[in-house]
């Protein structure tokens, strides 16, 4: 049956979605959407066609969107997303999964909230915010925020998130209790002889292989990793990259052992693509060894970076990649990263791109 395929972006004003068929050759832009609010995330549901957005900011606050019709009409709710009175006020909502039975949102300051009616109401998974190491968690150059979820695709007792700057964090009980997943990753802005904390690290992004939930990727403030248990223990991969720094991690919609990285300059160098050039860093091996994939990409006087959500793949064959900048340019690549184009450029800051995978 013939596809639609829609990325599904978020923006510093708004939520926007492009629209293709499986060739991936034209693309139509729809947006922006969500009355132009700052839109950190946007995920579709390929079994009910709808979209979510989350985002917000201290003058709106936070909340869900949600589309049924895609982008014809769009509704809000922020209905139970909200800490009691007396602690820090929820800001926004910065990342939104599907977990069997629910839908998540991680908020800022960090912390975790679930939906059973599709987004209409949300409840709090205190375990998290409860945790004992809650109180030493330090907000990241971005805040604190809860920026990464990761449920497992068969069992609904099971997640993994991510907070800047708190690290990984795992339930196996529904969200009731939490324990922290980092031995191996380091910190490298602490004291030497605390660089291995057991919480505290700054996670960019993590992700899960496919068909093998406990090998997880995980891109860090200092490093790139991988584990092959559920991330009770981390390994570094980053031998082989330009640098140990960035944001965006994507993983191949069918091979686990295919990543996709695209490394910044560093920290404190500007926060840029290395020598100003663009790439896009490819494993086919679980990060053993890495190749830069440059074709089509611009190679000097190159100065966009590209956030933590704001990389993803699509599920034809061959997979498409795409990565959206700061700077409002938006690349896709048809075949699995060997050559790239810009398919739409003078957006907003692009702060989440996303893939929904439709028949048309």
């Amino acid at each position: 049956m013939a596809a639609k395929l829609l990325l599904l972006l978020g923006t510093r004003k708004g939520a926007f979605i492009l629209e293709s068929d499986a060739r991936r050759r034209e693309w139509s832009l729809r947006g922006p959407f969500c009355e132009a609010w700052p839109i950190n995330h946007v995920i579709g549901d390929p079994a009910t066609g709808t979209i979510y957005a989350g985002g917000g900011n201290e003058w709106f606050g936070p909340a869900v969107w949600q589309t049924r019709d895609l982008g014809a009409s769009w509704s809000h709710s922020s209905q139970g997303i909200a800490y009691p009175q007396g602690e820090t006020p929820i800001r926004a909502v910065w990342s939104l999964a599907h977990g069997p039975g629910a839908l998540y949102a991680g908020v800022e300051p960090a912390g975790l909230f679930r939906s059973e009616d599709g987004g209409e109401s949300w409840q709090h998974v205190e375990g998290l915010t409860k945790h004992p190491s809650r109180q030493h968690w330090q907000p990241g150059g971005g805040g604190l925020i809860l920026h990464a979820i990761l449920p497992h695709p068969q069992s609904g007792s099971q997640l993994w998130v991510g907070i800047s700057t708190a690290g990984v964090f795992h339930s196996s009980d529904g969200g009731a209790s939490w324990e922290p997943r980092n031995q191996g990753t380091r910190c490298d802005y602490m004291p030497e002889d605390q660089r291995y904390p057991e919480y505290g690290q700054c996670v960019h992004a993590l992700v899960m292989a496919p068909g093998m939930p406990d090998r997880l990727y995980q891109q860090n403030h200092c490093g790139m990793y991988r584990s092959e248990d559920g991330g009770k223990h981390w390994q570094s991969i980053e031998n082989g990259l330009p640098s140990s720094f960035g944001f965006p991690a994507a993983a191949h919609p069918r091979d686990p052992a295919t990543l996709y990285l695209l490394p910044l300059n560093g920290d404190t160098a500007g926060r840029y693509v290395p020598d100003a050039k663009a790439a896009v860093w490819r494993t086919r091996d679980a990060g053993e060894t890495w190749q830069d994939l440059r074709e089509g990409l611009p190679q000097h006087d190159t100065f966009f970076g590209v956030l933590r959500r704001a990389m993803t793949t699509d599920a034809l064959e061959p997979a498409g990649v795409y990565f959206g900048t700061n700077t409002g340019a938006l690349y896709a690549s048809a075949d699995e990263g060997e050559t790239w184009r810009c398919i739409a450029q003078n957006l907003p800051l692009i702060t989440s791109v996303e893939t929904l995978l439709l028949d048309a």
